[in-house]
């Protein structure tokens, strides 16, 4: 979503970020969409590689299983995301409803979702493999990306922080409809002044989830349990992540899509006819890109 908060990309576990890759690549500009999509498993694996420090048995199962992923995102969800684009064309020139723009968004969940199960038993099966070491660099990691996202969004005042939300949004909103008319510039400032948007309790969250993570492949590799078992340690944590144990977390995290999805409601029923096409040819043009990377043979072997 173009008002979605900049928090969420950067409150992702390493167990998510793969499924997250496969279905965020497609939101590039139009014309990397291919490129980005068909290198999908090689910067996958060199993201995740970026945490763990893989060695060389755990790569070449990752690789491979990335490779099965990919191909099975292709064959499946690729079709079902040139529907939901196609869906999406016929609310260009439409008013809609923050019902309706929030149905839009649930739908990128239960597909991210969906991508991320598939990857569940390679989480497994490599999770008891981690060395103290490896486990160390990813708490490693975690920490340099905290002291990135303090920077950006603890520090300074709240109108700098405030100024940074706008021009990111404002950016992602134009490269669909266009310059933007000052109405609209209005009503995003409004929306990122009034949000109920909590930098220090979106931090805390983070934190959870990390703690959870380091804990969660500590244990697994000091049991060494079954498949089955490790499996439903791993999903547990894909699900705290997804669906976080504090009710309140929860309540304010909905609360927050309720304004994105109004704000966003809002912006596009403000659009002019001109931005509407532009919209619409964007919409067209991700489509168009979609249904010939289904339709594309899979590389012979995975990009080094």
């Amino acid at each position: 979503m173009f008002l979605s908060n900049h928090s969420s990309t950067r409150s992702t576990r390493w167990v998510a970020i793969i499924g997250l890759l496969l279905t965020s690549l497609l939101l590039s500009a139009c014309s990397m969409v291919r490129l980005g999509y068909n290198n999908a498993p090689s910067l996958t694996y060199w993201w995740l590689d970026g945490y763990a420090d893989f060695d060389s048995r755990q790569a070449t199962r990752i690789r491979s299983d990335l490779q099965a992923v990919h191909a099975w995102h292709r064959r499946e969800e690729l079709p079902l995301l040139a529907q939901a684009l196609k869906r999406l064309q016929s609310m260009a020139h439409a008013t809609v409803t923050p019902e309706q723009i929030c149905s839009v968004a649930d739908d990128v969940q239960t597909r991210s979702h969906s991508t991320l199960e598939r990857l569940l038993p390679t989480m497994a099966a490599v999770a008891p493999t981690l060395q103290p070491a490896q486990l160390q660099h990813i708490a490693h990691e975690f920490e340099k990306r905290n002291n990135s996202w303090r920077e950006d969004w603890l520090d300074g005042t709240v109108t700098e922080r405030n100024e940074r939300r706008i021009r990111q949004i404002v950016d992602r909103a134009e490269s669909f409809y266009g310059n933007l008319h000052p109405q609209q510039l209005a009503l995003i400032h409004t929306y990122v002044t009034n949000s109920g948007f909590d930098a220090q309790r979106q931090f805390r969250e983070t934190q959870r989830r990390q703690q959870d993570t380091l804990q969660v492949l500590q244990d697994i590799r000091a049991t060494k349990p079954g498949s089955s078992q490790a499996m439903f340690e791993i999903r547990g944590l894909l699900e705290r992540s997804l669906r976080p144990p504090d009710p309140n977390y929860r309540r304010y995290r909905d609360q927050l899509t309720s304004q994105g999805c109004n704000a966003l409601a809002q912006l596009h029923n403000s659009a002019t006819p001109g931005q509407r096409d532009k919209f619409l040819h964007a919409l067209q043009g991700y489509e168009t890109d979609v249904l010939a990377l289904a339709s594309q043979s899979l590389p012979t072997r995975f990009p080094e």
